[in-house]
């Protein structure tokens, strides 16, 4: 199984949409947390860099990150939790699983560090960093399945966006599409794809 994080393991996305919101406001690029969300959920951060320095003018580098990037890290500490349900269900699980994210390996340890989560994911962690190209390249799945020593056709991802699905489908791999309520559930079904809104369904889903 590869879960993503960001939605899937951590309940992030809404939490980083009302930052980035108001950041971005205040740089000159009026958007809602909705508008973020629509925008940018399960994108790479190479997307999310070259869309704000297009929009607002703003290169986002080190001082960017330096101005900015305490805030995040001040409500992740605060605010974040575990999304509903997987706590539980993680030590139910039989198969191997991982997390690949296109978030950068220290955020994604560091978030699930801060739920409780990162004993499940040592020694199994992928970052869209390791590869070539994030999703909706299924690069970042296929180099976690070959890690794992899985071949793809045996592999579940669970995601809960865009760019995930398709890079599930890109790669060959059974999706289970949880509708979290950050994305619009039409927009996640397709082939090879399992919606579901519950992580508690997860083992029913699996056959667990």
């Amino acid at each position: 199984m590869i879960f993503d994080c960001d939605g899937v393991l951590v309940d992030s996305e809404r939490l980083t949409a009302e930052i980035s919101a108001e950041i971005l406001t205040a740089a000159g690029w009026a958007l809602s947390a909705d508008d973020v969300l629509a925008r940018f959920t399960g994108c790479t951060d190479e997307y999310w860099k070259a869309e704000v320095e297009r929009r607002t003018g703003r290169v986002v580098d080190a001082a960017w990150e330096a101005e900015h990037g305490s805030r995040y890290e001040q409500a992740f500490d605060d605010r974040l939790q575990a999304v509903p349900g997987i706590a539980d269900v993680l030590p139910s699980l039989v198969a191997p699983f991982c997390v690949a994210s296109n978030g950068s390996r220290a955020r994604v340890r560091g978030n699930l560090r801060r739920v409780g989560l990162l004993e499940h994911f040592e020694g199994a962690v992928f970052s869209a960093h390791d590869v070539g190209a994030g999703k909706p390249e299924p690069d970042l799945f296929l180099h976690a399945a070959a890690r794992m020593g899985v071949a793809p056709d045996q592999c579940v991802v669970v995601e809960d966006s865009v760019p995930g699905v398709t890079a599930a489908r890109a790669a060959g791999m059974r999706c289970l599409a949880y509708v979290g309520g950050n994305v619009q559930p039409d927009l996640l079904r397709g082939p090879a794809t399992t919606l579901f809104a519950s992580m508690w369904e997860l083992p029913d889903l699996l056959g667990v």
